[in-house]
């Protein structure tokens, strides 16, 4: 039997404009953790939806254990004991952990769902791996790491012995990293091989075996971990050094532009969620907020942008009363938002580059020109802005009429940022800004958020990378279960500290 799990040979996959995938070549070990890295773009994901019989290549070949395999849809991939876990988790809130994982594959006993059966079955399943997880317990009320074993449960339960983990850290805290670390390796242990898709060098070089690196849709580094670093992944990822460390000089804060008093808001269950939040953030500096997620940070930026009520309390903006007003008016007074979610928030997916990059100002002159008694839409000047913002943040392909649908993360997330910071805004609310993007990207957008602060504009920062709020933070403030419980200068904080505050734990 062939010492190889994964043999991808010569793959190829062109899309409209775009060649994905050109002739690369992937090949994985038995019972190693292969860590697969690159730009936003690069062809990371295409490479894993074919392996996953999501996509068909055009040219090329799979072999999985030295077995030649021909997917037609994801069904094949399963059967042939490949899974993936997404980096957007596929559970149904309601259900509970049990019925979640054998959705699809239930169980039965006298033609009926055997759930006694699912739960000893998943119980088993989370005891020989260390996951540690309740059958019986209803999704909605566990953490986001949780849920991410859920979804681990799930392809064992299907027989996977080849894993595929898509930014499986992107929404973890620092002690829920070192936890997927522990079931990682203990997979890795009992024979199973795991792919791991990541932007974060640092847990590359923790976690992994060996290391691919794409690059435009090539394979340009296959190295052993223990033989490389992080600096030189870097380097091969998008071709030339890169900073890890934002520089930048010491903040000159001024004035408050926001000033949050005794906020307090219900979230989508009509529960409180925000619970008296006072803050403020000056012109020219950077405050960092860091929380787990699910403690009030999305309820709270959709406060300040108009997208949710406030129950009590008052938002500020240079002075003026903004709370409750709609997000056309909160834009109207010079705030930007960078949003979490891109694809909900902070693009039209079905829209070209150019149509997003002017969303929120498209009914302005000289986006819109009067003919008579009607406005029309100004196609020329749209383009101009797209043009030049494409090339200003190097949004790849360069094609302004491309369908955001068909760009990278990294990419769509560059057109946000782009439009956002060219309003010239008072006030920046960046909400993960650089979630599942590549270093070079993290890199550029770091730097302009810096850029804007030095040009004395207030940022208001929220992450669950605790690499970045440290790295841009000139204050860090820690929210957990709707309250602010700690406000710090950046030498007093280290990860451990935040970490713990972040989960109620420490002041």
């Amino acid at each position: 039997m062939s010492e190889f799990a994964v043999e991808m040979r010569e793959i190829t996959k062109q899309f409209p404009r775009v060649l994905a995938n050109d002739h690369v070549s992937f090949i994985v070990k038995k019972g190693e953790i292969h860590a697969l890295v690159g730009e936003n773009g690069a062809g990371k994901s295409t490479l894993m939806n074919l392996l996953y019989g999501l996509l068909r290549p055009d040219k090329g070949t799979i072999a999985i254990h030295g077995q030649a395999r021909h997917f037609s849809g994801p069904a094949d991939a399963i059967a042939s004991g490949i899974g993936m876990v997404h980096q957007h988790f596929m559970l149904i809130p309601p259900l509970t952990v049990a019925e979640n994982v054998i959705l699809g594959q239930e169980p039965s006993k006298n033609g009926l769902v055997d759930i006694a059966k699912a739960n000893r079955v998943v119980r088993e399943l989370s005891e020989q791996y260390g996951l540690q997880v309740d059958p019986l317990a209803k999704v909605e009320t566990l953490s986001v790491g949780i849920q991410q074993r859920i979804e681990i449960i799930k392809i064992l339960y299907r027989g996977a012995d080849i894993l595929i983990l898509d930014e499986p850290t992107a929404v973890l805290t620092p002690q829920e990293s070192n936890e997927l670390f522990d079931i990682l390796r203990a997979l890795k242990a009992q024979g199973k091989t795991i792919i791991l898709i990541t932007h974060k060098l640092q847990e590359v070089m923790r976690i992994s075996d060996q290391v691919t690196v794409m690059r435009r849709g090539k394979v340009v580094g296959n190295v052993a971990t223990a033989n490389t670093s992080k600096s030189e992944l870097a380097t091969m990822m998008v071709g030339r050094e890169v900073l890890f460390r934002v520089v930048r000089n010491e903040a000159r804060p001024g004035e408050d532009v926001l000033r949050i008093q005794d906020l307090h808001a219900k979230n989508n269950k009509h529960l409180p969620c925000l619970r008296g939040i006072s803050l403020s953030v000056k012109a020219g500096e950077i405050l960092g907020l860091a929380g787990v997620e699910g403690n009030g940070q999305t309820e709270l930026v959709e406060a300040l942008t108009g997208l949710r009520k406030a129950e009590e309390g008052h938002i500020y903006i240079e002075g003026r009363d903004v709370t409750n007003l709609l997000p056309k008016q909160v834009r109207a007074n010079g705030v930007a938002h960078i949003p979490e979610d891109r694809h909900r928030r902070g693009l039209v997916l079905d829209y070209t580059v150019a149509q997003n990059i002017v969303l929120g100002i498209h009914y302005q002159p000289p986006y819109v020109k009067r003919l008579g008694f009607f406005d029309a839409i100004n196609f020329s000047s749209i383009a101009q802005k797209a043009r030049r913002l494409i090339e200003e943040f190097d949004i790849r392909p360069p094609e302004q009429d491309n369908l955001a649908r068909h760009l990278s993360g990294g990419n769509q997330q560059k057109v946000i940022v782009a439009r956002e910071l060219d309003q010239n805004p008072c006030l920046i609310i960046a909400a993960q800004p650089t979630r599942g993007v590549d270093v070079g990207s993290i890199e550029f957008i770091h730097q302009r958020l810096v850029q804007a602060r030095d040009n004395n504009k207030a940022v208001l920062l929220i992450s669950a990378d605790l690499d970045e709020i440290l790295s841009l933070s000139d204050r860090i403030a820690v929210i957990y279960d709707g309250k602010i419980v700690g406000m710090l200068q950046p030498h007093e904080a280290s990860e451990e500290r935040l970490g713990l505050m972040m989960t109620g734990g420490g002041k």
